[in-house]
């Protein structure tokens, strides 16, 4: 008699996976996430609190002063606008940084750090360097540097054209 192909389910064990860079990068941004929050909580700030502040003076100052919109900061940042608006709440609530209306169009939002958020992000600064002097010192300048190259090659524009583009198979 022969024997039919089970119905059961295959199980993870029954798989050879080939490495996973989405599991590798995941792990490693929470380790590295951890470290530059532990950093920052003299501050009171959690590492994506920092980044998310930081990115806001960047592109004020790339701007003349002019706060980003929330847009533009989703759009820098890779992420949607509701996980920012998310993200955003308890800087607001803490005065770090004030939501106001673009004087052109009201209906968009910009994000601006108040004083006391300027003055948080100074505060910060000095820890979050040395936090990172110490990512720099273990990993080494040039294997630091790679590892910022790929992240920022693929939360880039083009990766994302060429991910979604079925002809570039590679």
């Amino acid at each position: 008699m022969r024997k039919t192909a089970s119905k059961e389910p295959a199980t993870a064990a029954s798989f050879d996976f080939p490495p996973c860079n989405n599991t590798a990068l995941r792990r490693a941004a929470r380790r590295l996430g951890n470290l530059y929050d532990d950093a920052l909580e003299p501050v009171g700030l959690k590492a994506t609190q920092m980044g998310l502040m930081a990115e806001i003076a960047r592109l004020a100052a790339a701007n003349e002063g002019r706060a980003p919109s929330l847009q533009e900061l989703a759009t820098r940042l890779a992420i949607q606008i509701s996980a920012l608006t998310h993200a955003l709440r308890p800087l607001v609530r803490d005065g770090l940084v004030a939501l106001k209306p673009d004087d052109e169009d009201g209906r968009t939002k910009r994000g601006a750090l108040t004083s006391a958020g300027m003055k948080r992000l100074n505060e910060a600064a000095a820890h979050w360097a040395t936090a990172n002097q110490r990512v720099e010192a273990v990993l080494g300048s040039e294997a630091a540097a790679t590892l910022r190259a790929l992240a920022d090659r693929v939360a880039s524009d083009e990766f994302l054209a060429a991910f979604n583009d079925p002809s570039d198979a590679g």
